[in-house]
């Protein structure tokens, strides 16, 4: 689920990059060049924070894919003590 949240932000991220290339290709021509540069950094600079949002959010469902491994082992022993208990007292 997180790779493709990571793959789904990268995608939109690529193609506000792209629509904002195509939709300004058209101004180069009215000799407004710096203006379209300073876009292109910006949609360029806002691609960037999406991918380490991304990243950022992969590496927190890293971690809390560990946490919950952790805890289904955690249960998993507390059931096979519980079992133990119960047929121990049972045999008395």
């Amino acid at each position: 689920m997180t790779v493709k949240t990571t793959n789904q932000l990268q995608k939109v991220a690529m193609i506000s990059l792209l629509v904002g290339l195509v939709g300004l290709t058209g101004c180069a021509t009215t000799g407004d060049r710096d203006k379209l540069q300073a876009q292109i950094d910006s949609v360029s600079a806002d691609a960037s924070a999406a991918r380490a949002e991304a990243a950022e959010a992969k590496a927190m469902a890293a971690e809390a894919v560990s946490i919950a491994n952790q805890a289904n082992a955690t249960s998993a022993e507390t059931e096979m003590k519980i079992d133990r208990m119960f047929k121990k007292a049972m045999y008395k």
